[in-house]
């Protein structure tokens, strides 16, 4: 059992199924392919934190035009949508941020991947935005 840090803020039964249907949102675009409607769900500039081949910690900047160029070469074209199966574990510092960590598997074109990344989000206006990705392995990509 994962213990979760003491934020000082208790999330609401609200709170995480608000979270949890913008997840649903999210990997259903991704599973299109969506990367349009993938971009409608972030707050921009988006931060992206990886990193290197060189083992050195890496961080960029993306405004929309880089996140869809970029979120569009690497997905890349299919005939098939992509299946997430994934678990989620958010950490609430306010009823407005969320840090989530997530393991999940992913399936495209009969292959299988296994995903370990982070992702903080902020609510505004009552809808929940991606604003910073983690994850290792993308910073020479960055």
């Amino acid at each position: 059992m994962t213990v979760l840090p003491d934020t000082g803020y208790t999330p609401t039964a609200e709170d995480r199924a608000s979270l949890d249907a913008w997840f649903a949102e999210y990997d259903a675009a991704s599973g299109r392919r969506d990367v349009e409607r993938m971009a409608d769900l972030a707050a921009f500039p988006l931060n992206l934190v990886s990193d290197d081949s060189a083992g050195d910690g890496r961080s960029a900047q993306w405004d929309r035009e880089q996140f869809v160029a970029t979120m569009t070469h690497v997905m890349g074209e299919g005939s098939e949508d992509i299946t997430f199966e994934s678990v989620r574990t958010p950490v609430f510092l306010s009823p407005a941020m969320a840090v989530v960590f997530t393991d999940s598997t992913m399936t495209a074109e009969g292959r299988t991947q296994q995903l370990r990344y982070a992702d903080v989000l902020i609510r505004r206006g009552g809808q929940w935005a991606f604003q910073t990705m983690l994850q290792g392995g993308w910073g020479d990509n960055l």
